[in-house]
């Protein structure tokens, strides 16, 4: 029988070989993004030290102590040459919170660090916390915001599921100490908000997602745009919806802002989830869009349909046929680490370029709301290419 001392080596050995792992890019796709063979981070990727007592005394039998469910739904930046993920861990208990992983090349090697983020309450303390979306600001913090959840107090006696949404706000230097300011105050519920990384006629600028309840948009019109006066004790006074939801599309239930937009000299770029009802439950898509430079609330760009669906393995989880970013890092050289969860359990990365994402954009045609719309943008684009296979010598 191995001894305690080499089973707890062997499973610190299993867990290098796990995280050193390298990660393959898949051949073929769109040619828009690289999808890539493994999850980048999953529940087995948190540290031995963080799931087993390594104390013989105290646990012989070795036995996992601390149940770690998931890791999902991060928040990145690239910083001081590192590519960092806030990530989302939920334990078995089903409290999310927040922990820093750390990769020298943006698709694997993962690491995280020791300790899990220790996150100051607001006034009124949350029962869970989660999906970080992080802004490095030029007026130099770097700032997370994130949803606070609670128990709806006012719902029926014995009603132990209906909860509230809130946008939580907390901002850093180091993402080792947080500074924790006021929650955002709102007239509805807020999901998916997160601050532009520049200064709008002199204001914090956020994108909002106004709701009815905490799960349900109601008369949530889509994706919004506020001006803030002061961050430390920020409240939206007036909302603008710049990203509307459309029946019988993609994001006809809901849709959220995804990281905050890159800039380009074309415009923003938006990365984005829309979700639709289906038989099998609500289907959670990316997609995205483009804004003006002179003015983040003029759409310019809106290719029709999903960027990204899930795929294989990706569609199996905890919360099955969804994909969910809420983070990516655009690098100098014009590459794009696109970081998404799928499921509700693990998290992937794909990579494109900005030339890609701002061709995809500016190319694709928009969604005419209609078949008969779709058929003839579909058949336009026979008609251009038939013209074209014979002088590209193609048999059909």
């Amino acid at each position: 029988m191995k001894s305690f001392n080499e089973r707890v080596a062997e499973l610190f050995a299993a867990h290098e070989a796990l995280i050193c792992r390298p990660n393959e890019p898949v051949e073929g796709g769109n040619g828009i993004v690289t999808r890539y063979k493994h999850p980048i981070l999953t529940a087995e990727h948190t540290p031995v030290f963080w799931r087993y007592d390594l104390d013989e005394r105290t646990n012989p039998l070795l036995l996992e102590r601390i149940g770690m469910n998931a890791a999902f739904n991060s928040g990145a930046i690239k910083w001081n040459g590192k590519y960092l993920l806030v990530v989302r861990v939920e334990g078995a208990d089903r409290k999310s919170f927040f922990a820093v992983a750390e990769s020298p090349n943006g698709v694997d090697n993962f690491r995280f660090w020791d300790y899990p983020v220790t996150m100051p309450e607001d006034t009124i303390p949350a029962t869970n916390i989660y999906d970080m979306r992080l802004t490095a600001h030029e007026d130099g913090w770097v700032y997370g915001i994130f949803c606070a959840e609670r128990h709806d107090d006012t719902a029926p006696a014995g009603d132990l599921s209906s909860a509230t949404a809130t946008a939580a706000i907390c901002r850093t230097k180091d993402f080792k100490t947080w500074q924790r300011l006021p929650d955002l105050k709102t007239r509805t519920q807020q999901r998916n908000v997160v601050l532009h990384p520049e200064f709008v006629n002199g204001k914090y600028a956020l994108y909002t997602r106004p709701q009815d309840g905490f799960i349900d948009a109601g008369e949530g019109g889509g994706i919004g745009w506020a001006l803030i006066d002061d961050i430390t004790h920020a409240e939206v006074k007036n909302e603008t919806i710049i990203d509307p939801r459309h029946y019988h599309t993609i994001k006809e239930v809901k849709n959220g802002e995804g990281p905050h937009p890159i800039k380009t000299p074309q415009g923003w770029l938006h990365l984005a989830h829309g979700v639709r009802g289906c038989a099998a439950g609500l289907r959670y898509v990316l997609y995205m869009y483009m804004t003006a430079l002179d003015d983040p609330t003029r759409v310019i760009a809106s290719p029709a349909g999903y960027f990204m669906a899930p795929v294989g393995d990706e569609r199996i989880g905890d919360v099955s046929n969804v994909l969910f970013t809420n983070g990516w890092i655009a690098d100098e050289d014009g590459k794009v680490f696109i970081y998404y969860a799928s499921s509700d359990t693990r998290m992937h990365v794909a990579t494109s370029t900005v030339e890609k994402l701002v061709d995809y954009c500016m190319n694709t045609p928009a969604d005419g709301l209609t078949t008969a719309s779709s058929v003839e943008t579909l058949k336009a684009l026979i008609d251009k290419n038939m013209r074209l296979i014979g002088k590209l010598g193609i048999r059909k």
